[in-house]
């Protein structure tokens, strides 16, 4: 315009320069137990005595619940009793089997010499040295002696048999011992896995019955503990192809913030193999799991995840303070081209990075981009540019292609 020629406006620039930086994404999610077991009874019983305080921590096999045990101590007792019977009646049938084969040994010996004799008998007879009614009598005795012998091995038969009865119920009164001994057992109820019990449901007196509905109390295992992120369907996708992948395992590190914004201070790790899909919703749930060495997470907790979401080996970064907006809306910047003139460039913008844009279109490596001195600043002045230097710390370049001084 007319008037005196006005000096070039100072301006200072960074130079975009690529760098490796790691997505991450910040997601709402909440804690879940890392296992959960109801303590249900498996007799049912009268509650005599609760071994455990509420809300503290217990081990696996720990003794929380005893029910009345008389009437199963009851139970056993006579159970044994029945097997000590059995076991009597087993030596009682060993008896008679050793008593009737002994009789059979005698009755052999019979046989023979009544067969002898009988054989002898008829020899005399046809010599006419005895009559006929001794010889018949001796030949009845033989007969008399077969029919004792058979009989005798039928007894042995029968006490085998009765043996083989007898163990039988042994074999039943041995099981019943044993399902008596382990009702018994049951009436000790105990922790099936370790971490913090939950309140009582049930006083001394109450009644319970075998794996009834309702659970005795609750334990919670809350170490390490879950964090459950529900996600977009598409957005899980997106995380996919950034490459988070089972492989990398640094890469599938977590933080997690507290509901105060205090981060906590061990990092998680997201478990792939635990992704659920809500049919309903269509959403995605990431599971990632924390170590809770001291029980500060509590299951039920809503949290902030931060997770890894991958690396852009060439990402450019512009600070914020260098970015403009158009009367529309549109992100642009200024940079300072070949003829030391400032040149507008609309951008495509992705996603903040702390202080700074990360730039998906408009700027390439080498570009200087004016962050100080835009105010009043028009496309196409001559500008008296030098890099920016005051913050060695802001802008995205490290120093090394001599873009900002130190």
């Amino acid at each position: 315009g007319p008037g005196p020629q006005r000096p070039a406006p100072a301006v200072s620039f960074i130079i975009m320069q690529p760098q490796q930086i790691v997505l991450t994404n910040e997601l709402p999610g909440r804690t879940s137990a890392f296992r959960t077991a109801e303590i249900r009874p498996q007799v049912s019983g009268i509650i005599q005595e609760r071994l455990f305080t509420e809300g503290s921590n217990v081990n696996a096999g720990d003794v929380l619940y005893r029910l009345d045990p008389s009437s199963f101590q009851a139970a056993l007792d006579n159970a044994e009793a029945n097997l000590l019977a059995s076991r009597k009646a087993v030596d009682r049938s060993r008896a008679t089997l050793r008593a009737s084969q002994a009789d059979i040994g005698r009755i052999k010996a019979q046989l023979s010499l009544a067969r002898s004799d009988s054989k002898r008998y008829e020899q005399s007879f046809k010599q006419k040295i005895v009559s006929a009614a001794q010889r018949d009598q001796a030949a009845t005795g033989a007969v008399v002696a077969e029919a004792d012998l058979a009989s005798a091995q039928a007894q042995v038969e029968s006490s085998r048999s009765a043996i083989a009865a007898a163990q039988a119920a042994v074999q039943q009164a041995e099981a019943a011992v044993q399902t008596a001994e382990i009702n018994l057992g049951y009436t000790k109820v105990t922790a099936p896995i370790s971490g913090r019990i939950g309140i009582s449901n049930v006083t001394e007196g109450a009644v319970v019955t075998a794996y009834q509905p309702m659970p005795l109390s609750i334990i919670q295992q809350m170490d390490p503990i879950y964090a459950d992120i529900p996600q977009a369907a598409t957005k899980m996708l997106s995380l996919r192809k950034e490459g988070l992948n089972e492989g990398r395992e640094e890469q599938n590190m977590v933080q997690l913030l507290l509901e105060d914004g205090t981060a906590y201070p061990q990092d998680g790790t997201l478990q792939f193999s635990d992704v659920t899909v809500d049919p309903s919703t269509g959403s995605v749930t990431l599971r990632a799991v924390f170590p809770n060495p001291d029980g500060m997470l509590l299951p039920g907790m809503f949290v902030r995840t931060v997770i890894q979401e991958g690396v852009r080996e060439q990402a450019l970064l512009v600070p914020q303070q260098g970015v403009s907006r158009s009367s529309k809306g549109d992100p642009f910047v200024l940079v300072v081209n070949a003829e030391n003139k400032a040149e507008y460039r609309p951008l495509v913008l992705e996603r903040a990075i702390e202080d700074q844009w990360l730039v998906t279109k408009g700027l390439a490596p080498g570009d200087k981009v004016i962050v100080e001195g835009l105010l009043m600043l028009r496309p196409g002045t001559v500008v008296n540019a030098t890099p920016f230097g005051a913050k060695p710390e802001g802008g995205g370049a490290p120093p090394e292609k001599g873009g900002a001084g130190h």
